[in-house]
């Protein structure tokens, strides 16, 4: 679908050079329009995170050049008018005239031939399957629509399978029939762009985000399987959550006043890392006037300037990678980097010699526990490099905040259990003298300096009655430890 004729030149402009989809475009203008036109058209891609100061000084450099050959075209007209040829039409349009079956005008003076024509919006045929299926996204949106509804955190769609619900932690069936593979292929495929679709029939599994104005947004993984295709829809809250409302404790807020270092957020999958991280950004975006630059895969949570300036990057879109972002970052003058995870080798020495060179770097990463992420951040490199990373992490790491959710004694919701490790001179010496086996110890006498270990955040829940002894033993590392 092209985009609507309303829709200003500098957006059409955009989608033409395959820098924004349509579906941008039209929540660009949609947003827009909610401001009251207040802002122009490319201020609001930017803000959103469609595009960056860069492409949208070369799409206005295109609008210009449109703008200077109209202007031309008309010139020419005007000096040598020829009454059979319609004059040009002020804005390029989605596709060309339909053939006509009168004869054709005489051919316009050398010199109206000679001036460049403005290019014309083509929109990429879509492919034959895409036909096949269709792209009417209205069965999707009511099977995200029952998640929503009974509040799920994850929506599953798996061809030959009811709908299943990730609600409170437990895997549920949302229905009793299930969803055929013609049907689970029709859903899957709706979610995706022509690009997307490309992508995915390439390498057969894709991440991105999704999202529905007004309704929800969504980070999606989208694979394919042994029955068909599946496709699993993480509900992403429009509002970006506080640490009051995650259930954090308001101490946490002080890691975001370093401005410089590593803080890293950890714990296993579904267990609110990216909800914790978001919430830490929006206090520096609240409190702070800098530059706040995030690279994600993809983007979750959309953060709208508040007294920063926040350019958010997408791992695809936007960047080949998460380690090239990072290298280009260093010279795109941010305060704070915000790294959605530090996944390989490369993108974990990036961040630290980022968090080394001034900048305060806030990222996630997929460990149980604070010394396991000690552990993770220098294991990962090269035995004849690990000393030396071991001298940077404890020089550059200023807290590690590893948190698991549990379910609530009444089953309503799920608690945030939390294990801290500060980074002080005691922990920085252990680090780098390999002794990280001693930072238990540190951290069980650590709570004067914010620190606390996981099954004494999970003793402290239970004894104030928000999760059942049994639900603590559970997830603890230590069982003999939990009280209660």
């Amino acid at each position: 679908m092209s985009a609507p004729a309303q829709v200003p030149l500098i957006g059409r402009i955009a989608v033409h050079l395959k820098l924004i989809t349509d579906d941008q475009l039209a929540q660009a203008t949609r947003h827009q329009a909610e401001l009251g036109a207040s802002k122009q058209i490319g201020q609001v891609l930017v803000e959103l995170g469609f595009l960056s100061q860069a492409q949208l000084a070369a799409v206005m450099k295109a609008r210009d050049q449109i703008a200077a050959k109209q202007k031309a075209m008309t010139a020419v007209a005007a000096a040598d008018p020829v009454p059979e040829v319609k004059p040009a039409p002020p804005a390029p349009r989605a596709s060309a005239a339909p053939a006509r079956s009168v004869a054709p005008p005489a051919p316009p003076p050398a010199a109206a031939r000679t001036a460049a024509a403005p290019p014309v919006e083509r929109v990429a045929p879509r492919s034959e399957a895409a036909m096949r299926r269709g792209s009417d996204p209205t069965e999707l949106h009511n099977l995200l629509r029952v998640g929503i509804e009974r509040g799920a955190s994850d929506v599953h769609i798996h061809s030959g399978m009811p709908l299943r619900l990730r609600l409170h932690g437990q895997f549920i069936a949302a229905d009793k029939s299930p969803i055929t593979p013609d049907r689970a292929e029709r859903i899957v495929f709706s979610a995706l762009n022509p690009e997307q679709e490309r992508i995915f029939r390439e390498r057969g599994e894709l991440d991105f985000a999704y999202q529905v104005p007004g309704f929800g947004r969504f980070r999606v993984n989208v694979y394919r399987q042994q029955r068909g295709y599946d496709g699993v829809f993480r509900v992403i809250p429009e509002q970006i959550p506080s640490l009051e409302s995650l259930g954090m404790p308001a101490s946490l807020a002080r890691f975001t006043n370093f401005h410089q270092g590593l803080v890293l957020v950890t714990g296993p999958a579904n267990c609110g890392k990216s909800s914790t991280l978001a919430a830490l950004v929006d206090l520096v975006n609240e409190e702070r006037q800098e530059h706040i630059l995030t690279v994600e895969d993809p983007i979750e949570y959309v953060h709208a300037p508040k007294r920063c300036a926040v350019n958010q990057r997408t791992v695809g879109p936007h960047t080949e990678s998460f380690a090239r972002a990072l290298r280009a970052a260093l010279r795109e003058d941010p305060d704070v980097i915000v790294i959605g995870e530090l996944r390989d080798l490369e993108t974990i020495s990036l961040a630290l010699t980022a968090a080394e060179t001034g900048h305060l770097v806030l990222g996630t990463l997929h460990t149980n526990s604070a010394i396991r992420t000690i552990n993770r951040l220098v294991g990962v490199f090269p035995a004849d490099q690990q000393d030396q990373i071991r001298n940077m992490v404890s020089e550059s790491l200023r807290a590690v905040i590893s948190q698991r959710l549990v379910p609530s004694k009444d089953g309503s919701k799920r608690v945030p259990a939390l294990e801290v490790l500060v980074n002080n001179k005691a922990v920085g010496n252990l680090i780098r003298e390999n002794k990280t086996f001693q930072l238990f110890s540190i951290m069980q006498m650590g709570g004067a300096h914010g620190m606390q270990l996981l099954d004494d955040s999970l003793s402290k829940l239970v004894a104030s009655g928000q999760i059942s002894r049994e639900e603590a033993l559970r997830n603890a590392d230590d069982p003999k430890r939990i009280k209660g």
